[in-house]
């Protein structure tokens, strides 16, 4: 299995919407690694680490988002791994 480690933003409306704690849920349940936080300027940011399979899907499902979200657009590039195992979610930067 190949590894993957990506670092995306998502824009739309993704604040206030639960994004971030469904991102969390989603990894998680994937095994991914990695963090999610909210940027002031009103998007999300994350990285994800893992198979590049997982890492394939956590993107696909990141298109769509929570019931109460709009995603517009996803900018995703290479990242280096994230330190630590878990998937968690920082504060806003």
């Amino acid at each position: 299995m190949s590894a993957k480690s990506v670092r995306v933003r998502i824009t739309g409306r993704v604040q206030g919407v639960w994004y971030r704690g469904w991102t969390v849920d989603q990894a998680r349940g994937l095994g991914l690694s990695g963090w999610v936080r909210n940027r002031r300027d009103g998007s999300v940011e994350a990285v994800f680490a893992g198979t590049a399979a997982a890492v394939d899907d956590m993107l696909a499902r990141c298109r769509e988002g929570p019931s109460a979200a709009r995603v517009d657009d996803i900018a995703v590039a290479p990242a280096a791994p994230p330190a630590g195992v878990e998937f968690r979610q920082l504060p806003t930067e």
